[in-house]
C-alpha cells in the first residue's frame, strides 16, 4: 500500500503475518480485482485473562468460570480499537461485515484490489501439486496507527490448511481387529452410568458432511439413543457430504459416532468451515463464543505441522484456547498420524498444530488389543514400516514449555532449547484394531489420532457431568502427580523419532484412560461443589434440542 494509493505514509509489518507459496507451487496469474474478499481482523484484548486451571470454584479459592456474556464484557475488544478499524475501513473503501465483541474479531469486506491495497499485499492464483488457491508471498503491511491493536488478519490467502488425521482400513488382514466405541470405552473404565447428560460437545469440521440416516441405522445397531445433533456453518461451510468413505465424510462421521456413542447425553454440534487458516479460526471461535449452544467442549480432529501455519494464525487460535479456559471450556486436538515428521521430510521432527498449543488436550494414538472387556496388550501406535502410519508427537518448536509440564521430563529440542511436549494423553488410533462405524452408507473400520480426540471428548463430557462442573482447561490437573498416575503407561514402541518409556513421552503422553480411576482423583482435587459455582459456570450444557437440527449461519453480530 504505497503513499499514492491511500495517502497513508507509515505503515509497518504486521508481525507474524509472513507466507509463502506452498512447496512445488507455480504462478497461474492474478485473480480478478473484482473479486470479492473476506477478511478477518482480530484485535487486542481489553484486559488480559486471569490465570487458567481446573476448578477455579475449588474451596478457598476466588476464581471461577465466567459465562460467555460476562467473558465478552471484560475481556471483549475495547471499543476504541473497534472504532479504529471502522475508520481504517472507511478510508480503504471496505465494508464492516459484522464481528464478535468477546471473541474480539472484525470482519471486513471488499473488492480484492481494495482489499490489496489495505493490507499492502499482491495476490496471485497458485497451482501446488495438491491444490489451486488464491495466495501471498511476504508479510502484510498495516498502518502504524494500529500496530499492537491489530493481532492478525486472515483470509487474503484461502490455501487449504489442514488435513484430517483419520484412517480407513482397506484390505482383508486376518489378523486385524476392530472394535464398537463402547467396547473401547469399556477398556478404558469409563465410569458406568454417566452419559454426558448437560453437555455440549462442538466438533469441529473443515469439509465433507454426514447423513443423518447413517447416523440413525449407526447407532440403533448399537442400540443407543440417537444424540440430539444440530450443524453450524461458519463463513459458508456446511454440512455437505461427499459420498466418497476416503475423503472427509469419513472424518465428519467417526468423529459424530465416536462422540455420540460414548457420550450419548451430550448434546452435538458441528460447526462447518472452509479448510483454510480464515476458516478455521473462525469455526474455532463460533465454538467456543457461541451463546445459544454453549458447547463445554471442542473436538478438533484436523491440523497440520506447525510450521505450515503463520506465527499468527497459531497465536490466534492459541489466544481462542485461552478464551475457552476463561470460560470453563475444554479444547481437544488430535496430535497427527504421520509419525514424529508429521508428514515433512525423513529425519525431520515436528508436532501437529493446535494439538501443540498450549491450552489444547493433545491426544496420541496407540495399537489396543483388548480381552475379556479389559486391555490386554497397549503399544504405540506405529505402522510407518509398512506404509502406514503413526501417531504424531514430539517437542513444540513454536511454543515454550507450559508449566504445568515442568515435571514431566520433556527433553529438549536439538540445540537445547525447551518447548511444549505433545501429546497430553493417549488412546487406541491403529486402524489394525479400529473402530467399527458408518460412512457414507457402508460399514467400515477407521483409525487414526482422529477418533482419540472425540473419545477424549465424550470422557470429559461424562467425567463433566459425574463431578457437577466444567473441567474446563485439564491440562495441569491431569499432570499432577495423584491424577497422572491413574493412566495406563504406555511403555513399549516408537514413532520413528521418540520411544516411549516410563512416564509422560512424546508418543502417547501420559497414557491411556482409566476412566474411573480419573473421576476418583478429580474428584478427590475438586472438593465438594457449590450451588454457585455449577449454576454461574459459563460451560453449562445447552438444553436438548430435537435431533439432527440445521442451524442457519451464526450472525456476524457487531456490539
Amino acid at each position: 500500500m504505497s503513499e499514492g494509493m491511500t495517502g497513508r505514509t507509515s505503515l509497518v509489518e504486521l508481525a507474524g503475518s509472513s507466507r509463502r507459496p506452498l512447496a512445488g507451487a507455480r504462478a497461474l496469474g492474478r485473480p480478478p480485482r473484482d473479486e470479492p474478499v473476506d477478511v478477518t481482523v482480530l484485535l487486542r484484548r481489553s484486559n488480559p485473562l486471569p490465570p487458567s486451571g481446573p476448578f477455579p470454584s475449588a474451596p478457598g479459592g476466588t476464581r471461577r468460570h465466567l459465562s460467555r456474556q460476562e467473558f465478552a464484557a471484560r475481556h471483549g475488544w475495547r471499543p476504541e480499537d473497534r472504532d479504529r478499524i471502522g475508520r481504517f475501513a472507511a478510508d480503504s473503501g471496505l465494508r464492516i461485515a459484522g464481528g464478535i465483541a468477546g471473541a474480539r474479531t472484525v470482519h471486513l469486506s471488499g473488492p480484492l484490489a481494495m482489499v490489496e491495497e489495505a493490507f499492502s499485499t499482491h495476490l496471485q492464483r497458485w497451482a501446488s501439486p495438491t491444490s489451486t488457491y488464491r495466495g501471498r508471498d511476504g508479510a502484510l503491511r498495516i498502518p502504524a496507527e494500529l500496530e499492537g491493536v491489530v493481532a492478525g488478519v486472515f483470509g487474503l490467502d484461502n490455501r487449504p490448511q489442514c488435513r484430517p488425521p483419520f484412517r480407513r482400513r482397506t484390505g482383508a488382514d486376518p489378523s486385524a481387529l476392530s472394535y464398537t466405541p463402547p467396547a473401547v470405552a469399556k477398556a478404558y473404565g469409563f465410569p458406568p452410568g454417566a452419559t454426558g447428560s448437560g453437555q455440549g460437545i462442538a466438533l469441529l469440521e473443515l469439509g465433507g458432511g454426514y447423513s443423518p440416516a447413517d447416523l440413525t441405522a449407526y447407532f440403533q445397531g448399537l442400540g443407543l439413543p440417537v444424540p440430539a445433533t444440530s450443524t453450524v456453518s461458519i463463513d459458508g461451510g456446511a454440512n455437505a457430504p461427499t459420498g466418497n468413505p476416503d475423503g472427509p465424510d469419513g472424518e465428519v462421521e467417526l468423529d459424530l459416532e465416536v462422540a455420540g456413542a460414548l457420550a450419548p447425553g451430550a448434546a452435538l454440534t458441528t460447526y462447518f468451515a472452509p479448510n483454510t487458516d480464515q476458516g478455521f479460526l473462525d469455526g474455532l471461535i463460533g465454538a467456543v463464543h457461541d451463546t445459544e449452544h454453549r458447547p463445554s467442549i471442542v473436538s478438533i480432529s484436523w491440523g497440520g505441522p506447525e510450521s505450515s501455519w503463520t506465527e499468527q494464525a497459531r497465536n490466534a487460535i492459541e489466544s481462542t484456547c485461552e478464551d475457552a479456559a476463561a470460560m470453563g471450556v475444554t479444547v481437544i486436538a488430535a496430535a497427527g498420524d504421520r509419525g514424529a515428521s508429521d508428514g515433512a521430510s525423513p529425519g525431520t521432527l515436528e508436532v501437529d498444530f493446535p494439538a501443540s498449543a498450549p491450552h489444547v488436550l493433545g491426544c496420541g494414538g496407540t495399537r489396543l488389543t483388548i480381552a475379556d472387556g479389559r486391555i490386554a496388550t497397549e503399544v504405540v501406535w506405529n505402522d510407518l514400516a509398512s506404509g502406514g502410519g503413526a501417531t504424531g508427537g514430539g517437542i513444540s518448536g513454536a511454543f515454550p514449555l507450559p508449566s504445568y509440564q515442568s515435571n514431566a521430563r520433556v527433553p529438549p529440542l536439538p540445540g537445547g532449547s525447551s518447548g511444549r511436549g505433545v501429546p497430553d494423553v493417549a488412546g487406541d488410533a491403529d486402524p489394525m484394531t479400529g473402530y467399527s462405524v458408518r460412512i457414507d452408507g457402508s460399514a467400515e473400520v477407521e483409525g487414526g489420532t482422529s477418533a482419540v480426540a472425540p473419545l477424549y471428548a465424550a470422557l470429559i463430557a461424562v467425567l463433566n457431568e459425574s463431578l457437577g462442573r466444567p473441567l474446563g482447561f485439564v491440562n495441569p490437573a491431569l499432570y499432577s502427580a495423584p491424577v497422572a498416575g491413574t493412566f495406563h503407561d504406555i511403555e513399549r514402541g516408537g514413532n520413528g523419532g521418540y520411544s516411549a518409556g516410563v512416564g509422560w513421552d512424546p508418543c502417547t503422553g501420559l497414557g491411556s484412560p482409566d476412566g474411573s480411576r480419573l473421576l476418583a482423583a478429580l474428584r478427590a482435587m475438586a472438593g465438594p461443589v457449590t450451588p454457585s459455582s455449577h449454576r454461574r459456570s459459563g460451560a453449562r450444557g445447552p438444553s436438548r434440542k430435537p435431533k439432527n437440527q440445521s442451524v442457519p449461519p451464526m450472525p456476524r453480530e457487531v456490539a
